[in-house]
């Protein structure tokens, strides 16, 4: 006789879930029946680290301080307040994006804290911080973590389809020129720089940034060895003192982790001065001025040895730049459009957040996308800080670009800014938004971006007929669906 058996009760959907005991009961059912013909159900603890997964990110937003980053972050697992510490501008600069950076240090597979250099200081004591945490915090909150199979730097350089996709596996690019695109009596330096692509095997598309390798000044470099009382042909990690200096670590700003051993190597008022800035408190009011050098001399009676000297000292990270050119318009020389290109754009920046803008223009030029383009771009002052003016003109000559409105700080004794001109014109926007059309904003993120989001909900109110409230979401909803897109630092 065969005997029916009542099957195991299934909790795949954990208690602490936000739904009834009925909804929870037939969810589990649900999901009991889907996986029926698996090996195993998921447990309570992974059942928990898949909801709680599924939190939206609410911190994930580039304009938001870090205080309130982690307020939004508060009760979640100490991997997703990890998250939340970073700077939220997924740039790559440290090799991740920011919810892949904090599931590498939260699994362990990722040693390094200070990697996030948008975060700078901040993100670096908050990671510290929260890595404490990890030893006591429950399982689940980094059992739903994998380990990447993270390629180890030197097998990468065995594979050249890696070679320049990686910090650690960087390609070499030729130097072809730079001009200076400001005029005279500008109080800015900005420069266009031109590097060929064509012998590294690259290619990028538009919105991408292009990640160098920089070396430090050997004039700031021998300093620091005279401050030092040591030799340049000191051996460290296999190179000379010199080299590690101006290859390999970072002069500036000053780490915590200098100032902490500082703090081990005198004693009294000194020590105790130390101990504050390790512990990002500024006694003397000029904490923000501290790079390495200026730290030596901070503490001129302190010397440590050479070889614990670098160890505090932070690897020298690669600085991303804007490009401002597009594969289809020049293959091989140096935030992704819309999929439709005939979808109005609306781009707004100030300053150097134009290079992306460029090179959106001159993709869409080289592809006869027949979508209209509005550029918003702003400086101090007209004659000598108008980026690449001939270019911009000539486009909105030929009637490329279909509208291109200007705003200039300093060119009258009111200021002016591109929020500013956006609101003047804020009928015409808004209809360009009720057409489809997707908005950029490059530059930064403390002010501008906001400046700018503003504008954009207070357009929505007054020429959408909507209250603040709805225009608020209204935004909102463009962000969602990817139609306003933030590229800001």
């Amino acid at each position: 006789m065969n005997q029916m058996v009542t099957p195991p009760k299934l909790d795949i959907i954990p208690s602490s879930a936000p739904f009834s005991e009925a909804q929870r009961s037939w969810l589990n059912g649900f999901f009991a029946g889907l996986l029926s013909e698996a090996p195993a159900p998921l447990s309570a603890e992974q059942g928990t680290a898949i909801m709680e997964e599924d939190d939206g990110a609410p911190w994930h937003d580039q304009t938001m301080p870090i205080g309130d980053r982690m307020k939004l972050a508060e009760g979640k697992p100490v991997r997703r307040k990890m998250m939340a510490a970073m700077a939220q501008q997924d740039c790559g600069q440290c090799g991740y994006n920011c919810n892949d950076y904090s599931d590498a240090i939260a699994s362990k597979s990722e040693p390094r804290l200070n990697l996030c250099v948008p975060g700078g200081k901040e993100t670096a004591r908050m990671l510290k911080s929260l890595y404490e945490e990890l030893g006591q915090a429950p399982a689940a909150d980094v059992a739903a973590v994998a380990k990447p199979a993270a390629i180890e730097p030197a097998e990468a350089a065995l594979d050249p389809s890696t070679r320049g996709r990686s910090r650690d596996n960087p390609a070499q690019a030729v130097f072809l020129g730079r001009r200076l695109l400001n005029g005279a009596g500008s109080e800015k330096e900005t420069w266009h720089v031109d590097f060929d692509l064509s012998g590294c095997g690259l290619d990028y598309v538009v919105g991408d940034s292009f990640g160098v390798f920089a070396s430090n000044d050997l004039g700031h470099v021998d300093q620091i060895i005279a401050l030092l009382g040591a030799s340049h042909m000191t051996e460290i990690r296999g190179k000379t003192l010199r080299d590690v200096l101006q290859y390999d670590v970072s002069l500036a700003p000053a780490p915590d982790s200098l100032f902490e051993l500082i703090s081990y190597l005198t004693g009294g008022t000194t020590r105790a001065k130390a101990r504050a800035l390790a512990q990002g408190e500024d006694p003397d009011g000029d904490a923000v001025t501290l790079d390495v050098m200026a730290a030596l001399q901070k503490f001129p009676n302190v010397r440590p040895h050479p070889e614990a000297f670098i160890e505090a000292l932070e690897p020298l990270q690669p600085r991303l730049y804007s490009i401002s050119s597009s594969h289809n318009a020049t293959p091989g020389k140096l935030s992704p459009l819309p999929e439709h290109p005939e979808t109005p754009i609306i781009m707004v920046r100030p300053g150097t957040g134009i290079a992306p803008f460029r090179a959106f223009l001159h993709d869409r030029k080289a592809t006869n996308a027949p979508g209209k383009n509005w550029l918003f771009f702003g400086h101090q002052r007209s004659a000598s800080d108008f980026f690449y003016a001939d270019e911009l003109n000539a486009m909105k000559n030929d009637g490329f670009l279909t509208r291109l409105s200007l705003a200039w700080s300093r060119d009258s004794g009111e200021k002016f800014y591109v929020q500013d001109r956006m609101r003047e014109v804020g009928r015409d926007l808004w209809t360009w938004l009720a057409e489809g059309a997707h908005v950029y904003v490059c530059g930064d993120a403390k002010r501008m971006a906001k400046d700018v989001e503003r504008a954009l909900v207070d357009i929505a109110a007054q020429h959408g007929a909507r209250s603040t409230d709805e225009a608020v979401a209204f935004v909102s909803d463009l962000k969602r669906k990817g139609r306003f897109q933030l590229d800001v630092y």
